[in-house]
């Protein structure tokens, strides 16, 4: 039943579009977990559930593409809202994030239960915008695969075209700045990035889990080397293994959800590389006690 399940068709679209969206993810995000902003992710995600459910009440249609853009549109609104919140105002970054984070995803709760039942929308199916919260990556079909990567693909040209100017904004703003970068412009580049696999992955890991792929396999990663280029490769071999592992079991095992199966196999091998990895807790311990 095992090499059934490896061998087949569904199997291997599921495996490919989920690992194609975790290692872009995982690569783009590391640059967010350096720059400070792990979370913003997390808000953003949450936040682009409610422009899933607009673009539907106002075209009231499920087309991957409008909700997707939708979805986009939404979570750079959110975006700035949290950047006005602490430009103009005594709240901090974290505080700003749980206003924007609730007060956004709480609008898309509202919405969607608007909508189920009413008249107005009875012209279109309701049923499977709640799959957007939490994704439901074993049906990713083949259309599906090309939609994932044409953006995962539009995010790592980006990734590959501003490397340097990344790398010097995120680690030495002052400096980038007496280059001549715009710094404004490389924060822009960046949230591209992230909007675009935060709201193609919706469908796949839902709002609630998808900031997970950004966030985690960097983590992991900065436990083994702190060149950033070598974290840049082992976090996408980190999402991709997780991703792949993650739909295996699913598959595998009854009743077992594929996006939350894979964040958990992602965690698993987080937590070991925090205490067996180069930079673990037991090689710290080490350092101490040779001290």
């Amino acid at each position: 039943m095992i090499f059934d399940i490896i061998f087949s068709y569904d199997f291997y679209v599921v495996a490919i579009g989920v690992c194609i969206l975790a290692i872009a993810s995982a690569m783009v995000g590391c640059f967010s977990v350096y720059k400070g902003q792990s979370l913003v992710g997390d808000a953003i995600g949450h936040s682009s559930y409610a422009g899933v459910v607009l673009a539907f009440m106002i075209f009231q249609t499920k087309s991957p593409l409008i909700l997707t853009l939708g979805a986009g549109i939404i979570g750079a609104i959110s975006y700035h809202t949290i950047n006005v919140i602490i430009n103009n105002s005594k709240i901090r970054l974290d505080s700003a994030l749980a206003i924007v984070l609730s007060g956004f995803f709480g609008l898309g709760l509202v919405l969607d239960s608007f909508i189920q039942g009413n008249a107005n929308f009875s012209n279109a199916s309701q049923a499977g915008l709640r799959n957007y919260i939490f994704g439901q990556a074993s049906y990713i079909m083949r259309e599906d695969i090309i939609f994932i990567s044409s953006f995962s693909a539009i995010s790592i040209i980006l990734m590959l075209m501003f490397y340097k100017e990344l790398i010097i904004c995120i680690f030495d703003k002052d400096y980038a700045k007496s280059l001549g970068y715009s710094t404004k412009m490389i924060d822009n580049v960046l949230l591209v990035m992230m909007i675009s696999l935060i709201c193609v992955g919706l469908k796949t890991v839902g709002a609630i889990l998808i900031s997970s792929f950004l966030i985690i396999p960097c983590i992991a990663a900065s436990q083994h080397s702190k060149n950033i280029k070598n974290v840049l490769i082992l976090s996408s071999i980190i999402a991709s293994v997780s991703s792949f592992s993650g739909v295996f079991i699913s598959s595998t095992v009854d009743r077992m959800s594929t996006g939350p199966t894979i964040i958990i196999v992602m965690c698993i091998l987080t937590l070991l590389s925090m205490v067996f990895g180069k930079y673990g807790m037991i090689a710290e311990r080490k350092v101490r006690i040779q001290i």
